[in-house]
């Protein structure tokens, strides 16, 4: 299985005895395939409380016949994926490709077909224990990238229902999104339980689509340092960007802190992250055309327990939040106030491969016009890895 859905599982949720340790494995002369993924699909139960248009909010809304209830079917916040590693040793250098995509398993669309196929990895990879590794391609973000793999909605929903090709999770609500990036990145070798990982990224993820801004001063910069003792480790990172879109250049930056300590069957997650220029609404894009700089900041803390049976069950609360710039009005697009999310989830090892899932979210939006809206989010499913 490759590094990114490994770490997706083990640092989420699920019990050490329900995570396969490989995908399909297939010897291939000089070359090993690792054939890996999942499939996962959820119902989802959404009930809105409120009216009010929120401005940048995730909580679900009633309708405009004041309907209040709300029925989906499709992925959680993981897509469907289906990837393909291949790794050699060649030339005293550890080489590797990955090649993913990721398709959804159902929409809301009238025939179900409407959902877009994703294409989120694409890299390759070299290097030695003695000296690290590089990595050039497409992959998961660097910043913020421990954040989203650690959160227990990364196997359930979390924050906005199916029926599209992946939900937020804690995406806006808890931290920023890291995207599937171009990145040329290196990760130093573990330096006794440190190792450091900083590249540069492409920078026009995220800008106006207009075509009046077409170039960029410099790539996007992201880096972060994990220190990994006994069960747990604590990381910091930070990113910063050039930003270029109609109204003008302005920077995007971001810091973080997180930490992750299992415990027996305990874990315990706390993370927390600041910013400015850096989209945090509904859309999954990090880097918002906000020429002018919006401060925001947001974490989570998150609790999961073993019990005897073999199920894991989770807490979290979380939340983002975010200033009006110099200037701005309140009713300024996307110029949400908070959006607060608390979730308890439970997730059953039916099969070392197979998990059961369910889940409770409730979400709270507020925007600085005093609007707000509150919606609940039950969610039932199953996921699958190999």
């Amino acid at each position: 299985m490759n590094n990114k859905i490994k770490l997706a599982v083990a640092g989420a949720v699920l019990s050490a005895a329900s995570v396969a340790n490989a995908g399909i494995v297939i010897p291939a002369g000089d070359w090993t395939l690792d054939v890996n993924g999942n499939v996962n699909i959820f119902a989802t139960m959404t009930k809105a409380d409120d009216t009010a248009t929120v401005a940048g909010g995730i909580a679900t809304i009633k309708d405009g016949a004041g309907e209040d209830t709300k029925f989906s079917m499709g992925t959680g916040l993981l897509p469907a994926w289906l990837g393909f590693t291949g790794t050699t040793r060649q030339n005293d250098l550890d080489v590797s490709f990955t090649i993913s995509i990721q398709p959804s398993t159902s929409d809301n669309s009238s025939t179900g077909d409407g959902g877009t196929m994703l294409t989120r990895q694409a890299f390759i990879t070299f290097g030695d224990a003695s000296w690290g590794t590089v990595k050039m391609g497409k992959d998961l973000g660097i910043f913020a990238s421990d954040a989203i793999l650690n959160d227990i909605t990364l196997l359930g929903v979390g924050a906005a229902p199916t029926g599209g090709i992946t939900t937020l999770g804690g995406i806006g609500n808890g931290y920023l999104y890291p995207a599937f990036r171009g990145q040329i990145a290196y990760t130093t070798p573990n330096m006794n339980g440190l190792q450091i990982t900083a590249g540069i990224t492409n920078p026009d993820q995220g800008q106006d689509t207009s075509g009046l801004a077409d170039y960029d001063d410099r790539f996007g910069v992201e880096a972060k340092a994990v220190y990994s003792v006994g069960n747990g480790k604590i990381w910091v990172g930070g990113s910063s960007y050039d930003v270029a879109d109609s109204d003008g250049d302005y920077d995007a930056t971001a810091a973080e802190i997180g930490a992750n300590f299992n415990v027996g069957n305990l874990g315990l997650t706390a993370y927390y992250y600041s910013g400015e220029g850096n989209g945090a609404g509904n859309g999954l894009n990090r880097l918002g055309n906000l020429a002018n700089e919006r401060e925001q900041d947001g974490g989570y803390l998150q609790a999961t327990y073993v019990i005897a049976s073999g199920t894991k069950l989770g807490v979290a609360v979380a939340t983002s939040s975010q200033d009006l710039a110099s200037g701005e009005t309140a009713g300024a697009t996307d110029a949400f106030e908070s959006n607060d999310r608390w979730t308890v989830g439970a997730y059953h090892p039916l099969t070392k491969h197979l998990n059961l899932v369910a889940e409770y979210n409730n979400i709270e939006s507020e925007d600085h016009q005093g609007d707000s809206a509150e919606s609940s989010h039950l969610n039932l499913g199953a996921i699958l890895f190999f």
